[in-house]
């Protein structure tokens, strides 16, 4: 068990909890969170916002049961982490940009630290903006948009690596409007999963090359294997 050093309700139903520890984490990795004992069933998957020396944040939507049962927690409370899972962005070397929608945009912000050349960095919100301060030291240039669309502001010829997280359409219209350009685009997925090391294949995805576990051989893929039409219908 691990403790909580805070939980701070940063807009309408977005949290932001820091939790006590050492951690080793990669990039677009996730964790397994646990504030109960028996119900619900499954822990939660929740990807990594931002990891310092003494402490992990996790970045989260009320949107269900756990999630609600997390937003309940105080400093000094007791939660379980298990991992990290998952296979996490490849660390890529040319001009890079990063693309957020909504929730989308957790991942990222300990995906920019990792960079020596900074990043551009484009973040998408629906109604409002949030956390978005945190990225400004990480990026090179750092793009927001609120209610509207946040990828009519990038020249995708400017980049030689995309990496975005996000709504399934905004990741799709990534790898439509990449196409054909000499762009390499990692997506990262959201599922439910109930195990999050591959046992149960409850978070199965299709791809061009069969299907894969979003646990284990993800929750980060090339958008160019991902057969979106069949998974998404999209």
């Amino acid at each position: 068990m691990h403790t909580i050093l805070s939980n701070e309700c940063i807009a309408k139903g977005i949290y932001v909890m820091k939790v006590k520890g050492h951690f080793q984490v990669k990039m677009g990795q996730f964790f397994m969170l646990r504030a109960w004992e028996n119900h619900p069933i499954l822990s939660r998957p929740i990807s990594v916002c931002n990891v310092e020396h003494e402490h992990i944040e996790f970045m989260y939507k009320v949107v269900g049961e756990g999630t609600r049962l997390f937003a309940r927690l105080r400093e000094g409370d007791s939660i379980q982490l298990e991992g990290p899972f998952g296979n996490g962005f490849v660390h890529e070397s040319g001009r890079v940009a990063l693309v957020g929608g909504g929730i989308g945009i957790a991942p990222l912000l300990y995906t920019a630290k990792q960079f020596r050349n900074k990043p551009d960095i484009f973040l998408g919100f629906r109604d409002q903006a949030y956390l978005t301060e945190a990225y400004k030291p990480f990026a090179n240039e750092l793009h927001i948009c609120v209610n509207g669309n946040v990828l009519d502001h990038i020249e995708w010829t400017r980049y030689d690596y995309v990496y975005t997280c996000g709504p399934y359409a905004m990741m799709k219209a990534v790898a439509d409007l990449t196409k054909g350009l000499d762009v390499k685009v990692y997506v990262s997925f959201e599922k439910r999963m109930a195990c999050g090391i591959g046992a149960c294949y409850g978070c199965s995805t299709p791809s061009k090359h069969g299907n894969k576990k979003v646990c284990t051989d993800g929750p980060v893929f090339l958008a160019e294997e991902v057969n979106w039409h069949e998974e998404f219908s999209l």
